[in-house]
């Protein structure tokens, strides 16, 4: 049975987290390895549904 995780990301992480995948796959591209974990990831991340979360500080 797999475990589903959730994380709640506000717009600029999910943004950093896009832009460092990115990075790493180019770094993979450039030194000729595979990149196919990473572009999973990527689409994962691109193609999260968004949700509006409120937040009650204490």
């Amino acid at each position: 049975m797999k475990k589903k995780y959730h994380i709640y990301l506000t717009y600029e992480e999910r943004q950093e987290i896009v832009h460092a995948l990115n990075d790493k796959r180019n770094a993979l591209i450039n030194t000729g390895h595979y990149t196919d974990v990473i572009d999973e990831i990527l689409i994962k991340v691109m193609n999260a549904k968004v949700n509006k979360v409120r937040v009650k500080e204490v």
